[in-house]
């Protein structure tokens, strides 16, 4: 049964007045610099990344010397605002097919929208490259892209994408913003994806009701992918996506309009309820459990990318109940975009800026 938000709002009163802990002391190595507004990384098979930028650019980094080379045959991208080349990830099989997937804010009918491609990486280029998805309608808008891909272990593809500033797309399952969609690798549609006998309902939906959902994740142990995504003036959630579920934005939400009234209860009957939520917002960006080896006692714990209040949030975990919070990296006044686990155990984060960077995190002494 869907957590809804009057069930759950009693307990998680208790989890958003929660102080956050300390700030923990890290040791921290740039990797890369000079990097324009970096997005995404995804590491190769032989330890390089490949990174984003929003501008529009795919670069080979080598971590252990910062050398780059810039990937060839990546799409066109209208690289306005927020939008541009967005996120990375490889193929499950990556080892056997080399397919690279990406997501990009791509011009369309009178505005843009979210797109989803993939190309196979060949030396320093991208082959074959070819549009899987587009998210309709297009919109007339630069914001609220979402754009995170995850695969699961059953051939599936998740792709978060954004209302595009315009919030009442959120609640129509006749459009694709809002949402988190369901999709085979080639693009097509699950046969058992929520609305797909529905006449009134686009297929690719998986849930609806989501604001800009900007991290994407799947539980290392239970399979389960989780999302986060921005509220307003307030509100940031984490979700667990269900088939058909409807997570509320804009009717239910625990932040605020940007000059100050309420835009909804926090909590309304037939919604799904976050699991956690922050009030101030921390504008969170990239998501990933540390899966290392390298550092044990950060094992199972959720780490979260900061763009507003500029840190790295380590979350500690008790099942799907966020037991510790602890705000890493809040000295840097860095810009958080993207957080991975490297293969060599090592935590990796993407600074969001003009002369953006890629640092390579490890507990302090």
């Amino acid at each position: 049964m869907p957590r809804t938000r009057s069930t759950l709002a009693f307990c998680l009163l208790g989890l958003v007045l929660m102080p956050w802990q300390a700030a923990a002391e890290v040791h921290t190595e740039t990797v890369a610099d000079g990097l324009e507004h970096p997005w995404a990384m995804a590491f190769l098979p032989d330890g390089h990344v490949l990174v984003t930028e929003r501008s529009g650019d795919l670069l080979r980094i080598d971590p252990e010397n910062g050398e780059r080379a810039a990937i060839e045959g990546v799409p066109a991208v209208d690289a306005r605002n927020q939008g541009g080349l967005l996120d990375i990830q490889l193929h499950p099989d990556f080892a056997a097919n080399r397919q690279v997937y990406l997501t990009w804010s791509g011009a369309c009918g009178a505005g843009n929208a979210t797109h989803l491609g993939r190309g196979r990486l060949a030396g320093d280029r991208l082959r074959d490259f070819e549009t899987l998805f587009v998210a309709t309608p297009c919109v007339d808008s630069t914001k609220h892209f979402g754009s995170r891909i995850v695969f699961d272990g059953d051939g599936h593809l998740f792709m978060t994408v954004g209302e595009r500033g315009e919030r009442d797309r959120s609640q129509d399952i006749g459009d694709h913003n809002g949402s988190v969609l369901r999709l085979l690798p080639d693009g097509g549609i699950p046969a058992d994806n929520p609305f797909v006998d529905r006449d009134d309902a686009e297929a690719a939906i998986y849930s609806y009701g989501h604001r800009n959902p900007q991290g994407a994740v799947l539980h290392p142990d239970t399979g389960a992918l989780w999302i986060h995504e921005h509220g307003p003036r307030g509100g940031d959630e984490i979700n667990l996506p269900e088939p058909g579920a409807n997570f509320g934005w804009p009717k239910t939400t625990y932040g605020k309009e940007y000059w100050g009234p309420e835009i909804g209860p926090d909590q309304l009957e037939g919604t799904v309820q976050p699991i956690h939520y922050w009030v101030p917002s921390i504008a969170p960006s990239g998501m990933d459990f540390y899966t290392g080896d390298r550092f044990p006692e950060w094992r199972g714990d959720l780490f979260i990318g900061a763009l507003a209040l500029t840190h790295l949030a380590r979350l500690e975990m008790d099942g799907t109940e966020v037991v510790r919070e602890t705000q890493l990296l809040d000295d840097r006044g860095w810009r958080i975009r993207d957080v991975r686990t490297g293969p060599d155990g090592y935590l990796y984060v993407l600074t969001d800026a003009a002369n953006g960077r890629v640092v390579r995190v490890a507990p302090g002494e």
